[in-house]
């Protein structure tokens, strides 16, 4: 059985910290031989070439045949069946807005007509946990099996929170979230 591969296409202007750390979290979760990260800047290449394949090149100009694209805007739910047709599973590496902009949509999926476009759900996700679902539901799962919490508060000190209205995977009961995310989180948001 050919491996899946999780190709993140980078549609942020830059590469935040928030976003390195995301796309370090998918490299650990996946296996960073099983991650290519497209859409790259030539000077950013190397902060993430320990996470994964790193081009310059958008998926958009590489030609990926047997490939779908994880959309929330998508008409159809992905599948385990409709998932074994497939070996490239293409993401749009997007810090999220509140309310959803849609942007997978508008920035990747209509540029890719030749590629079928499935949701793991109509709520945002990170993308982490968005290759995360993707990855069980390729395993085996359905979405309808996985356990989910909307929205995550995390305390920043004993008066302050941030609360990130996304859609997080429960694993084991807790809210899938990376550790270092959540210390970038608390000391970011630590007031002065």
């Amino acid at each position: 059985m050919k491996k899946a591969v999780f190709v993140i296409e980078h549609l942020e202007p830059e590469l935040w910290d928030w976003c390195i750390i995301e796309y370090k979290h998918i490299s650990q979760m996946v296996g960073k031989e099983q991650v290519w990260f497209t859409n790259i800047k030539k000077e950013d290449i190397h902060k993430l070439a320990p996470f994964g394949k790193v081009t310059e090149q958008s998926v958009k100009e590489l030609g990926l045949k047997d490939a779908c694209i994880l959309d929330p805007e998508a008409p159809e739910t992905l599948t385990p069946l409709a998932a074994k047709e497939f070996t490239y599973f293409v993401f749009g590496g997007i810090l999220g807005d509140h309310p959803p902009k849609k942007r997978t949509e508008e920035e990747l999926t209509c540029f890719l007509k030749d590629i079928r476009a499935f949701d793991i759900g109509k709520e945002q996700m990170s993308t982490d946990n968005a290759v995360f679902v993707t990855k069980e539901i390729i395993e085996g799962k359905n979405l309808s099996n996985l356990k989910f919490q909307d929205s995550l508060e995390i305390e920043i000190d004993e008066i302050e929170s941030t609360i990130l209205p996304f859609r997080y995977t429960l694993v084991q009961g807790k809210p899938l979230i990376s550790e270092e995310l959540v210390r970038f989180i608390k000391k970011r948001d630590k007031v002065e």
